[in-house]
């Protein structure tokens, strides 16, 4: 199996409508999963119909047994992120707060302290037109994003260890999220954009991509928008000897089609016939 994952460096690159995209006319057997768990929206363009869903556990959240507390306070003296609190007459712990260091636990004299799962959001394992899709919903404010990434990758391996290809729609920036989704990867395909903005985070995509060992691309979005920096980013590939794959030119129908809900690669246009050029090359290279 083929592990290609689609990221960019900042968020509104186009990298959801590229993977929706590649999707629609892979013609090879192929899972699709979105590790972008924190805004995951790979589904509104593939129309997915859930099979499955299961809770997601993250870190563990402290709890007092109220039959077992003395009512001291200690806990709440030594918990750095004020997460416990009295609450008619009884300590508890704010669960949103938590951030599951156990402290409270270790300076309880009672041991009315214990540390219990958490669920941090969902898995849901989904059918579509163009194979099967597994993507996530992490809770708002929960932590855990990159292990979540890696749980909704091992369901994808698991399930559907035997396509071609495991189409990645990963998360902007370059954090720990990024990093789980492109580790283990065979080649990760860039989205930037002709700024000055997503020059700069391409930049530091690239370094990340590259300090893990896989092979990139890059794609620029929207190139005809500003092709001075459409210029600076090419030449920025030629420097770093990376792959430049090509470009999409800025095109009304990919904003229509995200309003249809569908892929672009749907419609007779020039950002899917630029896609559909860039597509065909880079699967000739991976095969």
């Amino acid at each position: 199996m083929i592990r290609l994952a689609v990221v960019s460096g900042k968020g509104g690159t186009g990298k959801t409508v590229v993977t929706g995209a590649i999707a629609r006319i892979c013609t090879r057997p192929r899972v699709m999963v979105d590790c972008d768990v924190d805004a995951a929206n790979l589904e509104l363009l593939l129309k997915p119909r859930i099979l499955e869903r299961k809770d997601f556990y993250g870190m563990e959240a402290a709890c007092i047994d109220p039959a077992i507390c003395t009512g001291c306070g200690i806990c709440s003296d030594a918990c750095r992120f004020e997460a416990i609190r009295m609450y008619g007459g009884t300590w508890a712990v704010e669960t949103g707060r938590c951030e599951g260091c156990g402290v409270c636990r270790l300076v309880c004299p009672a041991g009315a302290v214990s540390m219990q799962p958490r669920v941090c959001g969902e898995i849901f394992y989904s059918e579509t037109p163009y194979g099967n899709l597994v993507h996530a919903r992490l809770a708002p404010g929960a932590a855990n994003s990159g292990l979540l990434v890696g749980e909704i990758k091992k369901l994808a391996l698991s399930r559907d260890g035997d396509c071609d290809l495991m189409l990645i729609d990963g998360p902007p920036g370059i954090g720990c999220p990024l990093i789980s989704t492109i580790t283990g990867t065979d080649h990760v395909l860039v989205i930037t954009e002709p700024s000055v903005s997503g020059l700069h985070d391409l930049e530091r995509v690239v370094r990340v991509s590259s300090s893990l060992r896989t092979q990139v691309s890059v794609v620029i979005n929207k190139s005809d928008l500003n092709p001075r920096i459409s210029g600076s980013i090419r030449g920025f590939c030629r420097k770093q000897g990376i792959s430049f794959r090509g470009e999409i030119p800025y095109d009304e129908s990919v904003m229509e089609a995200v309003r249809m809900a569908q892929p672009v690669t749907e419609y007779d246009s020039p950002a899917s016939v630029a896609i559909h050029t860039i597509w065909d090359a880079l699967s000739h290279e991976l095969w």
